[in-house]
């Protein structure tokens, strides 16, 4: 794997929360576009709405920290297959969590969100040993 897939991982984490919004939007009727978080509001017994929400907020706090731990990996030179396998577990990590969210899974959902984040931990520890 290259410098090139920790990249790609960068696009679809960016991307992601836009899926789970997705699903939170088409899970319950009368969706309303002109105000999206009034609508989103009312949702209060359709869980399946709540947790797709939940999912895609969730998402936009894992980007940042994951992007950051990729450029911070490259510019320390840290091997960039070692960039690449972090990342792209991180990517599958993430899915299965917004995957066990919409599934309401809670144990499995914690479990990927602890298992990406030491993904996050691990690309930003070795940018930091690497320029130590």
């Amino acid at each position: 794997m290259t410098l090139a897939t920790a990249y790609w991982c960068v696009l679809i984490a960016a991307l992601l929360p836009y899926v789970w919004i997705a699903f939170a939007k088409g899970g319950a009727p009368g969706y309303n576009n002109r105000n999206p978080r009034a609508w989103l509001a009312k949702q209060e017994g359709n869980y399946r709405v709540q947790r797709a929400n939940a999912a895609h907020l969730n998402a936009f706090e894992a980007f940042a920290p994951f992007a950051a731990g990729v450029a911070l990996a490259q510019l320390a030179g840290v091997d960039p297959g070692r960039i690449a396998l972090l990342a792209v577990a991180f990517i599958a990590l993430r899915i299965a969590h917004g995957v066990f969210y919409l599934a309401d899974v809670p144990l499995l959902r914690s479990l990927a969100w602890i298992a990406g984040y030491a993904c996050v931990l691990g690309l930003l520890g070795l940018a930091a040993l690497n320029v130590a």
